[in-house]
């Protein structure tokens, strides 16, 4: 069985299982299936607002789809949510990948 049928197997069986997600994106991102991945970034955020990764991620995502506001407007988020978490290198991650964007 192919990877992605793999992931969106077991993320089927464990929808909440935040890692599952992250990794079905990712694995959409890879396949340049971007639409898809950022859709999936989104719902990771949606169900886990933690999870600092998929913003940076998805931020990028979207910054590839030429979405560039949007991919802005997630680094902000991100970086806010990294910094209220105590993620102090993913927030300089993405405040350097917003900067990159002239955001």
């Amino acid at each position: 069985m192919p990877r992605l049928e793999q992931l969106q197997a077991l993320l089927a069986q464990d929808p909440g299982n935040a890692l599952l997600g992250y990794g079905l994106a990712q694995e959409l991102a890879g396949l340049g299936r971007l639409d898809e991945a950022a859709a999936q970034y989104q719902r990771l955020i949606a169900a886990n607002p933690n999870y600092c990764a998929a913003y940076f991620h998805g931020a990028k995502t979207l910054d590839q789809l030429g979405r560039r506001d949007d991919a802005r407007a997630m680094y902000r988020t991100g970086i806010e949510t990294a910094t209220r978490v105590g993620d102090p290198h993913a927030a300089s991650e993405m405040q350097a990948a917003l900067a990159e964007l002239g955001g």
